[in-house]
């Protein structure tokens, strides 16, 4: 079964409405960091002040290649700051896994067994 790496950049006061939509759909393993940047907008311009740097979080999920739609679908409402979604609510990127290795035992898993 084919992995995939889920990285979903999210609004910070978002990421746990996201962390539990996911728990309950049954992906709860999730690594969370807490990140900055800018996209398209190139900041917000508050007054006289430009923030090119926005607070964001990045939540990272591996998943079977089969359920990336479904995780993608699940993400996507959760993280949705209106109904219809808005300018700065975030960007999802996807890739494929190719290995994994358990640091403990030095061990190279199946890329299959990454996710459980």
């Amino acid at each position: 079964m084919t992995m995939i790496m889920i990285r979903a950049i999210v609004r910070p006061e978002k990421s746990d409405d996201v962390l539990a939509a996911l728990m309950d759909a049954g992906f709860p393993a999730v690594t969370k960091f807490s990140v900055a940047g800018r996209g398209k907008q190139r900041g917000i311009k508050i007054g006289e002040v430009t923030y090119d740097e926005i607070p964001k979080t990045m939540l990272m999920s591996v998943v079977p290649a089969t359920d990336k739609e479904f995780v993608i679908k699940t993400i996507m409402e959760a993280a949705r700051s209106t109904g219809k979604g808005a300018f700065g609510d975030g960007k999802i990127f996807v890739s494929d896994v190719e290995e994994v290795y358990t640091i403990s035992s030095g061990v190279k898993e199946p890329a299959e067994e990454a996710a459980a």
